[in-house]
């Protein structure tokens, strides 16, 4: 049964910024400029409408309890953004372009094995992937005519083998993603121990441990799961962008990077690498 819920007069909300900045991979852009995403067991559409920010769709739970949650709708992006804007007129402006981004609440084992699947990929290529992984493996929820399917779970990947994640165009990380579904099964992987370390470095070191798990796609983890905003994830772009705005286009090392960012941007780093990333990719 579907359920609507409608929030009224919200700042820091804009569907595009949030969708788009490369935090997620399972919502998708419908012909009316809507969004339709599947998140846990849900499937939401979110309609914005003058003041208004309209979610309806299929959902396990209460709508207004999993968008709240899932949002991070309690959060004051405005107390954020003002103290950020602060830092320096590049931020400043980054902010003003991407006004609307959030950071998701996302499940620590779909963020996961996604950004295995996006080691030197690129965005369409990931949702394609995963989009078929949930096809194959995930539940199927049915939402004004069509069929969406769940990220599926350890168990639900129990049985899939190299080779049937090869076919699903996994490439090189196949070998990854099995291993890390193999030992997630038999709790060398401990996903609730994960989610309850609070020492960044330590929740470092145990996710560098997970098979295709390298140190930008751990920050990316703490990032979009976990709530570390003072981890600041370097690819290609965010390399790029801080080299040319503060270090006169000379390309710098992530390790110099991240410990500028730590010093200009500091708990708050995290949030300080989106609005940059979607400000300059976007403008690129």
């Amino acid at each position: 049964m579907e359920q609507k819920y409608i929030l009224e007069n919200q700042n820091s909300f804009n569907s595009t910024h949030i969708f788009e900045c490369g935090q997620c991979f399972r919502w998708n852009k419908e012909e009316d400029n809507n969004y339709t995403g599947i998140f846990k067991n849900n499937v939401i559409n979110v309609k914005e409408e003058k003041n208004q920010i309209i979610f309806s769709g299929i959902c396990e739970g209460d709508i207004k309890e999993e968008c709240i949650n899932y949002f991070d709708l309690d959060q004051d992006y405005e107390s954020i953004k003002n103290r950020l804007s602060k830092i320096d007129n590049y931020l400043a402006n980054s902010i003003k372009y991407g006004e609307g981004i959030r950071i998701l609440n996302q499940d620590l084992w779909e963020t996961i094995i996604s950004f295995i699947i996006s080691a030197n990929n690129n965005i369409p290529r990931i949702k394609g992937i995963i989009e078929r992984l949930a096809k194959q493996y995930g539940k199927e929820i049915e939402f004004r005519g069509k069929k969406y399917y769940t990220f599926p779970t350890p168990e639900e990947l129990s049985n899939a083998s190299i080779e049937d994640f090869r076919k699903l165009g996994l490439g090189f990380r196949d070998v990854r993603v099995y291993e890390t579904v193999q030992k997630t099964l038999n709790k060398e992987i401990d996903l609730v121990k994960l989610e309850n370390e609070n020492n960044v470095e330590t929740l470092r070191e145990e996710l560098l441990k997970i098979p295709g798990v390298g140190p930008k796609v751990a920050d990316c983890i703490m990032l979009f799961s976990l709530k570390k905003y003072q981890v600041f994830p370097v690819d290609v772009w965010v390399r790029r962008v801080i080299s040319e705005l503060y270090f006169e286009n000379e390309e710098q090392k992530p390790k110099t990077i991240q410990g500028f960012a730590k010093k200009q941007y500091g708990d708050l780093a995290g949030l300080a690498q989106q609005y940059l990333f979607y400000w300059r990719r976007d403008l690129a």
